[in-house]
């Protein structure tokens, strides 16, 4: 958990007062993320812990409003000790990506789609 906390801290998260020993919680400009132990997940989820493979079928966005800021947030992410999955790109879908994962292996996307505008508070507006 302490390693976790860290790594999101060093990409600019703050963790909210509301964060204990077995929780921590970052807004992530209007979504909540929370990091859980893995075994403590697992139970909480009523499931049984198992092992974790490489790839999971989940990433989570994080959206840049370009490509210059896809590179920025890939470099700060490397800098933070994420490994690069994929070095950002042009992609087949006309847009801008490419994925990191953090020290558990969490893949993240890191996108610029020139297709989905942003709002004034930088928000995504899907149609």
């Amino acid at each position: 958990m302490a390693l976790m906390r860290a790594f999101y801290e060093r990409l600019g998260l703050v963790a909210s007062s509301a964060s204990n020993p077995q929780v921590t919680f970052f807004d992530a400009n209007g979504v909540v993320l929370a990091l859980f132990g893995y075994n403590d997940l697992a139970e909480d989820a009523g499931l049984t812990a198992g092992p974790v493979s490489d790839y999971r079928g989940v990433a989570i966005a994080w959206n840049g409003t370009s490509e210059i800021e896809v590179d920025a947030i890939m470099a700060k992410a490397e800098e933070a000790g994420a490994t690069i999955q994929k070095p950002a790109q042009k992609a087949f879908w006309g847009g801008y990506s490419g994925y990191f994962a953090d020290p558990e292996g969490n893949l993240w996307e890191t996108a610029y789609n020139p297709f989905f505008p942003f709002d004034t508070h930088g928000h995504i507006k899907l149609p």
